[in-house]
């Protein structure tokens, strides 16, 4: 798209600049009288806790900084010097369309665009992040949008009607914010190192650091596996995947209690994938919220307003296709449905000589990258937080992007493999 597009979620705002795509988690850490942000902060947050905030941006305002930290007066100082980070490393776009939580009130965003105007670009566009994601997806009626904050969950609800789908509600869900949930995962990873080596990994800060930075690799081995490996200081531990599944209990059950009925859509943030247990706890229809890029780009004509005051954008025409109500009437007869080409589905990744079969709870990749199956049968990409570099086909790879037997793809380790059909008929 001609303008770049931030994702304001601070477990992970992302900014997207032509093929650059960064990432940088809410932290902010007060290092020689200067600021770091993001992923640098966040490796220093159980070594340097009071010289590192996480509640920025979710507190956004101009009330005095509690506890101060450096020279900033108060979190909209750290917003304005994070927003200059992150701009600066996206090779200084002239225009952003921001796309923010529904938990963001009116004085918040107010004071964001007023931060934007002491900053060296233009704010042109400024939709709600869960219509924009919804707007991907065919629906009809209520359907409600999981996102997961670092101090918070965020629970929206949406109404699509007559092809568009609008923004009715955000419920915060207290104790359940990416910190509390990564809390109770190092519980139980701390656990297991006791019990099986009597090494406590929470005794030291450093021991403590090193155990939150495997999380996200341990989390991504648990999607493929029952159980995984985990090294912290010379010290080993095996952690299964049931160990880890009381963590998300608080956050199901808050969901279930707000949705309060059976049958809705709830579309999930891909954080919530990481989550062991989490996607088995939920009823209903669930659907990956995803490719935020792609939503922003298709409606750029209606959210980008430069020559006018923004306003935030809660209303979107639906990109998803036909809605769930029109399936039956728009359905194709037999003899066009049997004339459209069907993509070869893949049966095997082949790797050198070997062939890996694809099964149904999906392959790993690596470095944050899986293949999984959808209900419809395809194989889709899926990229989790902080995913490295993926081509399908020597182009850069997308979250959520169906693949085809006869892709090729080059590996975040360099290797190349293709998605090959094997057949059992002779």
């Amino acid at each position: 798209m001609a303008v770049a597009c931030l994702d304001i979620n601070d477990s992970n705002l992302q900014l997207w600049h032509g093929d650059k795509r960064l990432q940088s988690p809410g932290y902010a850490l007060l290092e020689g009288g200067r600021y770091r942000f993001g992923s640098d902060a966040r490796a220093a947050a159980r070594l340097r806790p009071r010289e590192v905030s996480t509640r920025y941006w979710w507190q956004l305002s101009t009330d005095p900084l509690q506890p101060a930290l450096g020279p900033a007066r108060h979190s909209a100082d750290l917003v304005h010097a994070h927003l200059l980070d992150l701009h600066s490393a996206a090779g200084s776009p002239g225009e952003l369309l921001l796309a923010a939580p529904g938990s963001m009130h009116k004085e918040q965003l107010a004071l964001l665009l007023g931060i934007i105007q002491q900053c060296p670009f233009d704010a042109v566009g400024l939709v709600n992040r869960s219509v924009a994601l919804a707007s991907l997806h065919a629906a009809d009626g209520p359907l409600f949008h999981l996102e997961i904050q670092l101090h918070q969950a965020l629970l929206s609800e949406l109404r699509a009607e007559n092809g568009t789908v609008t923004f009715q509600r955000a419920t915060a869900l207290p104790a359940s914010g990416l910190l509390q949930l990564q809390e109770r995962v190092v519980e139980a990873a701390a656990t297991a190192f006791i019990r099986q080596t009597r090494f406590d990994p929470r005794r030291r800060a450093e021991t403590e650091q090193q155990l939150y930075d495997a999380l996200p690799t341990v989390l991504q081995q648990l999607q493929q596996s029952n159980e995984a490996s985990l090294t912290v200081n010379g010290y080993h531990a095996r952690i299964a995947r049931g160990d880890l599944e009381a963590a998300s209990t608080t956050l199901a059950s808050s969901v279930s209690s707000a949705l309060g009925e059976s049958g809705v859509t709830l579309l999930l943030d891909p954080l919530t994938a990481l989550l062991p247990g989490l996607r088995e706890r939920l009823s209903g229809t669930l659907l990956h919220a995803a490719d935020l890029p792609r939503a922003l780009a298709a409606h750029e004509a209606l959210l980008v307003q430069r020559s006018e005051a923004l306003v935030f954008v809660n209303s979107l025409p639906q990109l998803g296709g036909q809605r769930t109500s029109d399936a039956e009437s728009a359905a194709p007869t037999p003899a066009a449905a049997a004339a459209q080409p069907v993509p070869p589905q893949p049966t095997h990744l082949l790797q050198g000589s070997r062939a890996r079969p694809l099964l149904a709870d999906g392959a790993s990749l690596g470095d944050g990258w899986s293949l999984l199956q959808g209900e419809n049968g395809h194989w889709r990409l899926h990229a989790a937080r902080g995913a490295g570099v993926l081509e399908r086909n020597g182009q850069p790879a997308r979250d959520s992007e169906v693949v085809a037997s006869g892709d090729r793809l080059r590996l975040p380790d360099g290797t190349d493999a293709l998605l090959i059909t094997v057949s059992t008929q002779a």
